[in-house]
């Protein structure tokens, strides 16, 4: 029966006539599910739906069925739930019929799937409550699964993870957790990593956070601390990006520190130089490096030996390591000179960041060693790290840095080659040529765009290139003095008064 002569007929008329239209819908899905979806909604089928998902009709598994099919196409969520399906299905998670159970998990997941307003909608009914309540009653790994199935898209909601929190979804995963972290059946297995996995996407809301962390002394935080050591894989993942999560926030950060934590975390990655474990590996570095975030934790973090655990991993080949090696070391050395000159010095680190410096594939790892080598250089001020980074052939990535389209890296690389200028110009002297510094200077200056610090920054450089004889014979070349002078009359008061000063200095040179 072709859709648009479709009637379809109320609830209490006779069941096989009801059926037969069921059939129907199944069949126009299955054919074209999009146009046919479509169809369901101009005719006004949906509102009528809700009446057939009876917990003791037949009609309901198809019904349920129907729901996914059309659920599938992310126009038609928000009409399922305006259309009142959704207290309707979760009272048929109560049902023993398992065909009834498998077409609602679907239903209920097809329709709160990647779509943020279905979730918003979903956010105003008790389907927290209900879904937890029923998650406690459960008893059969089938059913556990299928609810886990609902509440993790359900979870990617920030209001809808603190009402699953709030309704107590968080002692169930816990508990989920202790049964079967010992088990070795593949159900066991499956249901400890849903359960750790659905209790780290609960914490990446800020208020569900906050709530579970309760001033570092809450249970759950504990229980979910004592993860870290384990012997189990996903368990050791799951504590680690808890940690991260719990991380997020400065005042968690310092208590953290204090109570202990990294001791943990540097004994876990130290477990995985020899395991291997990527992920684990990436989640503890992550930890890390957000703790690295509050300037008291630093010296902290240093003296407990973070930089030697780390570098241990200087050799990965993983792209996610990699970036958040840097990352950690970047958050660890910001204002701790003593640190920046330690690893500054480090010739085998620089070499190594040099390599990523030319990560094309992985823009993220590029980045991040361009900025590492240049904060290497910002933080220690030092002529022996600016040398190490001369010798290891890492002043063209700086020169290139600065021509990123990113204000703050560029900023970053020319503070880094105003240092390189002024406390080893002959040793940089070639490599500033070769990489052609006073061109991209140029440009910089020349660049209404530009911003007041980047215009100021290029300035001091010009100042300290002075000093080259076949750098200053490039900035005489390019007529710098032309493009200085304009800048005297800038709006903001340290790019004039250094444009004068600049001028003064070409003038002398000249």
């Amino acid at each position: 029966m072709p859709l648009k002569k479709l009637k379809l007929a109320s609830a209490d008329s006779a069941t096989d006539s009801v059926d037969s239209c069921l059939d129907c819908l199944l069949k126009a899905l299955a054919h074209n599910n999009a146009e046919a979806s479509e169809k369901i909604q101009e005719m006004g089928i949906l509102p009528l739906l809700p009446n057939l998902l009876a917990p003791q009709s037949s009609c309901t598994p198809k019904v349920a069925n129907i729901i996914a099919e059309v659920a599938k196409n992310e126009f038609m969520r928000s009409p399922c739930v305006e259309a009142g399906l959704v207290p309707p299905l979760v009272q048929l998670l109560h049902s023993k019929d398992q065909e009834v159970l498998l077409q609602t998990g679907r239903a209920l997941g097809n329709i709160c799937y990647d779509s943020q307003s279905s979730k918003e909608q979903f956010a105003s009914t008790n389907i927290a409550e209900e879904l937890v309540r029923l998650f406690q009653k459960q008893t059969e790994h089938e059913k556990k699964e299928m609810i886990f199935e609902v509440l993790a898209p359900l979870a990617e909601n920030d209001v809808i993870k603190l009402q699953l929190v709030e309704a107590g979804l968080v002692e169930c995963l816990l508990d989920v957790v202790a049964h079967t972290v010992d088990g070795e059946r593949e159900e066991d297995v499956a249901q400890l990593k849903t359960a750790s996995d659905l209790m780290v996407l609960l914490l990446l809301g800020d208020e569900s956070m906050q709530k579970l962390f309760e001033g570092g002394k809450g249970s759950v935080f504990q229980r979910v601390l004592s993860w870290v050591p384990s012997h189990n894989h996903q368990l050791q993942l799951a504590g680690a990006l808890a940690i991260a999560n719990f991380a997020r926030n400065d005042g968690n950060c310092i208590h953290m520190v204090e109570s202990g934590i990294v001791q943990k975390l540097l004994e876990l990655l130290d477990r995985h130089v020899e395991e291997g474990n990527v992920t684990v590996q990436h989640a503890a570095l992550s930890a890390l490096r957000n703790l690295a975030i509050p300037v008291v934790n630093k010296a902290k973090m240093l003296s407990a030996g973070v930089s030697d655990t780390v570098l241990k991993f200087l050799p990965s080949e993983m792209p996610p390591v990699q970036f958040k090696l840097l990352g950690t070391l970047r958050m660890l050395i910001d204002t701790q000179a003593d640190a920046a000159d330690q690893l500054g010095t480090n010739a085998k680190l620089v070499e190594r960041l040099v390599e990523w410096c030319e990560a094309k594939d992985h823009a993220g790892v590029m980045g991040e060693s361009n900025r590492l080598l240049s904060a290497l250089i910002r933080h220690s001020k030092s002529k022996d790290v600016v040398k190490t980074v001369i010798q290891g052939a890492g002043v063209k990535h700086l020169v290139t840095m600065a021509t990123s389209e990113h204000m703050i890296m560029q900023n970053e690389a020319l503070v880094a080659l105003g240092l390189i200028a002024s406390l080893d110009l002959a040793g940089g002297e070639k490599d500033f040529v070769g990489a052609g510094l006073v061109q991209v200077l140029h440009k910089l200056l020349s660049d209404e765009r530009s911003a007041p610090e980047i215009k100021y920054n290029s300035m001091i450089i010009i100042c300290a290139v002075l000093g080259s004889e076949p750098l200053q014979k490039e900035v005489q070349d390019l007529a710098f003095i032309d493009v200085v002078s304009k800048l005297r009359s800038h709006e903001n008061k340290t790019v004039s008064h250094q444009a004068s000063l600049t001028e003064q200095r070409l003038t002398a040179q000249s």
